[in-house]
């Protein structure tokens, strides 16, 4: 299936992700924070990126422009990946040119997977 890229600094919630995808076919991996997400992006080239909204080191949404003024990265769908009200999440997503959103916590393994492959082209 798809390689999956989630940029995720809370344990628990990356875990869960990368077991659910992992589970339905995808290749995951993984990084903690934004500048690792970015390079990572750049190495492996992933069908989609999975990003938390709020890192460590620099905001979701600063990375999400980083990956959109990259040529390499620039058609790669971004999905924010948050616990962010929906009216707030939509306006960031739109502003910074994200493909879509899934709110966190997930609370349906089915209905998460079939987000994540409504956004894989």
């Amino acid at each position: 299936m798809a390689k999956i890229l989630i940029i995720e600094d809370i344990p628990d919630n990356a875990e869960l992700a990368d077991r659910i995808l992992s589970s339905s076919g995808h290749e995951v991996i993984h990084a903690a924070d934004a500048e690792t997400g970015l390079q990572m992006a750049l190495d492996h080239e992933p069908a989609l990126i999975l990003l938390d909204l709020g890192l460590p080191d620099h905001d979701g949404l600063t990375l999400a422009g980083w990956l959109r003024a990259n040529p390499q990265t620039l058609h790669t769908p971004i999905v924010a990946f948050t616990a962010w009200p929906k009216e707030t999440a939509q306006q960031l997503i739109q502003s910074y040119r994200c493909d879509g959103y899934i709110a966190k916590p997930v609370t349906s393994v089915v209905e998460f997977v079939a987000q994540i492959s409504s956004f894989i082209k």
